[in-house]
């Protein structure tokens, strides 16, 4: 029999118990996450309360405590009195992305990271006289600052810092949307493969972001069971063009084999075990390399109706090859037994803690607007309607340890209400595309990068 949505809710909750805050500590911030049962059914006028409140508390700790910050919103001439009711949320004074990638080396980088956090910090202790960007994040980390990095394909990180209250935060809405939005699929008995970097190995995002999959479900396997570091992601992305880098991108591409061959040893076994409830995590990468293994083996596995999918992070699978997300749901039903409605994607990035989830129904980017507020800019950066192509940007209420209001190099549409499900509010099409002129970037990529290059020249 299945359990109620309270129940099923109100079990995850239980689960995932140390990523949640006492009650009696939540502000509107917590109020609009942790409190709502259901991010996606919220009557849209307590969804927009809730979004203003949050949204509000948040920019007023930035203004307050954010010293360039503060000096941008009064420059816009912007501040927390202006901030009158819900119209007024367009108005907040928003940073373009490659703000995070404007950093400089050494103990510099450790002054740039302070003074992009908000609020007073711990002691922060580096030994080295001139440290890596590496032994910087690990001494950020000692204190209680988790300081995850992505990168584009120039090699150009984006470093963001979030407190152990921020960092909480993020993992639980993103596990929670996933698992509302799956109603009644998820279950802490379930059994995983994450297709990314292991988080305890790595400040990578496109690992460290699936930290909670651990405490969420009762196994997990990791494809990538290594240390990846920054020095390493930028071999791999190609930016180091040293004979070292070479080596690691030629080693790179020997392990992914043995990769793919374990992510069909571990799906086989678990075929025969009947009673196993799976879930495969992570890039469409690593997951197409095993599609493409089954087809030349001939091989059809039937995991049908316990097995669910859930990937991010970009659908460029080999070097100038990009497979249309719903032709990967029909490769993956057809080698895996997996309908589409149990094949789902999720859209987010390094700079925010808002994640978009494709609804079984039709996969479109359902939007957690209690706390997050989505926006599409036109060419001079002025919001724009539904049903239009443009700049995504968004304000984070989550976002307390930096500035997260943001504008992105992703053009999107978003719509004002889902056309095929009867979830309620905002919703991106399911193709997100990046703005001419923009690099590429994503976890997908990533991944991409550091188990398939070759040696180059």
């Amino acid at each position: 029999m299945t359990i109620s949505y309270t129940e099923y809710m109100d079990l995850f909750d239980k689960q995932v118990a140390a990523y949640i805050p006492p009650r009696e500590s939540w502000g509107p911030v917590e109020k609009a996450i942790y409190g709502v049962p259901d991010p996606f059914h919220l009557p849209p006028e307590e969804a927009q309360r809730l979004q203003f409140e949050a949204l509000s508390f948040t920019f007023r700790h930035h203004f307050q405590n954010n010293a360039y910050y503060h000096k941008l919103c009064l420059e816009r001439g912007f501040t927390p009195e202006e901030l009158k009711g819900p119209a007024d949320l367009e108005r907040i004074p928003l940073l373009p992305d490659r703000f995070f990638k404007e950093y400089p080396a050494g103990r510099d980088f450790a002054l740039w990271l302070a003074n992009v956090m908000t609020g007073e910090l711990p002691k922060i202790v580096i030994r080295e006289k001139n440290p890596s960007y590496d032994q910087v994040i690990e001494a950020f980390q000692e204190a209680g600052i988790t300081v995850c990095f992505s990168s584009g394909t120039s090699g150009r990180h984006t470093f963001i810092p979030r407190d152990q209250r921020t960092f909480n935060t993020s993992e639980y809405a993103i596990t929670k949307c996933a698992v509302a939005i799956g109603y009644p699929g998820w279950s802490p008995e379930m059994r995983g493969y994450l297709m990314m970097p292991n988080p305890r190995k790595t400040h990578l995002f496109a690992g460290r972001v699936a930290m909670i999959y651990f405490d969420a479900i009762s196994e997990v396997t990791v494809a990538i069971d290594r240390e990846v570091s920054v020095d390493l992601l930028a071999k791999a992305m190609g930016a180091d063009r040293s004979l070292a880098g070479r080596i690691v991108q030629y080693a790179s591409r020997k392990t992914e084999k043995r990769m793919v061959e374990k992510i069909i040893a571990w799906l086989e076994y678990h075929q025969e075990k009947t009673q196993d409830i799976l879930t495969l995590v992570g890039a469409p990468y690593l997951l197409a390399g095993v599609l493409e293994q089954l087809d030349a083996d001939g091989k059809r596995l039937q995991m049908g109706g316990r097995a669910a999918v859930a990937t991010g992070g970009g659908w460029k699978i080999q070097e100038g090859r990009r497979i249309p997300s719903e032709q990967f749901r029909t490769w993956v039903e057809e080698r895996l037994g997996i309908p589409p409605k149990d094949c789902i994607d999720v859209y987010g990035m390094v700079e925010g803690n808002g994640w978009m989830t494709q609804c079984p129904e039709g996969h479109y980017f359902h939007i957690p607007t209690c706390y997050f507020k989505p926006m599409v800019l036109d060419k001079e950066f002025k919001p724009m309607g539904f049903g239009q192509w443009g700049r995504f940007a968004f304000l984070d209420a989550a976002a307390t340890s930096y500035p997260g209001f943001m504008v992105t190099g992703d053009l999107v549409k978003m719509l004002e209400r889902c056309p095929v499900c009867d979830r309620i509010g905002p919703v991106l099409e399911p193709e997100v595309r990046r703005a001419v002129g923009e690099e590429m970037r994503g976890c997908g990529e990533e991944v991409r990068n550091l188990v398939s290059s070759d040696m180059g020249s």
